[in-house]
């Protein structure tokens, strides 16, 4: 097995349409903990939503890190941390109630040992693996047209038209108890991981988005290309990426005693 570096880079952007972003994102600076969620609840309730929810799982990280060589705490880390954020988002509704209904999507990644990525979401907040040309998502959105679509009743592309497709069924903030996906991938050199707010996959189809990243050189060249196109289809919604690159280690050159560094503080 090929050990692993990678490049991560981020974007987020209001979109032409939209006065204001919602849309959260963070990388840490070890790059090994990627974040994207995506706020709802009306201007301010939403926007601070995800930055409440994006927060806690910074703060997380810097308080008490997983193990990255062991994957069940990993896992473990990753419950924990979306119930942080949750838990947030859910105070300042209660405290709030005239942003009762505000809450946030979620998608967090980490970047753990044996070449393994672990994830966890809530809400339609996406994950992709791009290998080898052919992209797949690491998530299944907890939205309506998602079930519908599970159910043979929405093709995909009905999906993207229906009235409904930002309704979910589930998201941070609403109910203390809150159901978390996980999954992890094992990655190759020459794969990409990205992790997007639904203003990007509910407008750029999969076979849109897997060409740009394998045409680009880094992870900086995959965000500013993606937005690119985003805007370019009318960008109606506000727009957040994180994308990750690797490579075998010795073709690049993530320093890992600055990495350890980093995480020492």
């Amino acid at each position: 097995m090929s050990k692993l570096a990678w490049n991560a880079a981020s974007v987020t952007d209001r979109g032409l349409v939209r006065k204001d972003n919602q849309d959260r994102c963070y990388v840490s600076p070890d790059q090994r903990l990627f974040v994207v969620a995506d706020g709802m609840g009306g201007i301010k309730g939403g926007g601070e939503a995800s930055r409440l929810a994006v927060e806690a799982v910074e703060l997380f990280w810097q308080d008490k890190p997983p193990e990255l060589t062991d994957p069940a705490n990993v896992q473990e880390w990753l419950q924990r941390a979306v119930e942080k954020a949750n838990e947030s988002v859910c105070a300042a509704a209660d405290i709030i109630n005239s942003h009762s209904r505000m809450g946030t999507t979620i998608v967090v990644a980490v970047q753990a040992d044996e070449n393994k990525v672990h994830i966890a979401h809530v809400g339609d907040s996406r994950a992709y693996l791009v290998k080898q040309g052919s992209i797949g998502a690491l998530t299944k959105d907890h939205s309506i047209v998602y079930e519908m679509m599970q159910q043979g009743r929405l093709t995909p592309q009905e999906c993207l038209d229906s009235p409904l497709r930002s309704v979910l069924t589930r998201c941070l903030g609403h109910e203390r108890d809150v159901v978390i996906d996980k999954t992890e991938t094992e990655l190759d050199p020459g794969d990409w991981i990205m992790l997007c707010s639904d203003g990007l996959c509910g407008f750029l189809t999969d076979d849109q988005i897997a060409p740009v990243m394998q045409e680009c050189l880094s992870a900086e060249e995959a965000c500013s290309k993606l937005l690119l196109r985003t805007i370019e289809v009318g960008a109606p919604d506000n727009v957040t990426i994180v994308a990750v690159q690797y490579r075998a280690e010795a073709s690049n050159c993530i320093d890992r005693a600055a990495e350890t560094a980093l995480r020492n503080g």
